[in-house]
């Protein structure tokens, strides 16, 4: 290992930077076009460099914007990852955060667990 890196694979800082949490995962969405690096899409073995910028598309649909502030090859802690990179992406939405629960008509379908209590109690099981 050299002593100072001025780049380093996109796969392998994203891993570092506690983005994914396997290199694999990393390198499958860079394959996959979930990783732009300078609004271009980026192959796993791409070189990411300080002051670049990382879009990545993460499961749910949430997106991530960050700006390369340091290059390291090495996973640390959550505290030494937050220094390798600036989060630029947005806040979500109040409304976005807070789904609501799936709703259903009374008496269609199966019933419910509270609905199956509620009937064995008139029962009397």
């Amino acid at each position: 290992m050299r002593g100072s890196l001025d780049s380093i694979r996109v796969d392998k800082w994203l891993w570092a930077a506690r983005v994914f949490k396997t290199r694999s995962l990393a390198s499958t969405a860079c394959d996959g076009g979930k990783v732009d690096l300078n609004d271009e899409a980026a192959k796993p073995a791409k070189r990411v460099r300080a002051g670049d910028f990382i879009k990545v598309t993460l499961p749910r649909g949430r997106r991530r914007i960050l700006r390369v502030a340091a290059v390291g090859d090495r996973r640390g802690s959550a505290e030494a990852a937050r220094v390798l990179y600036e989060d630029l992406t947005p806040p979500e939405s109040p409304r976005a955060r807070q789904a609501r629960p799936p709703s259903r008509e009374p008496g269609a379908g199966r019933p419910t667990k509270r609905e199956r209590r509620d009937i064995e109690r008139l029962r009397g099981r």
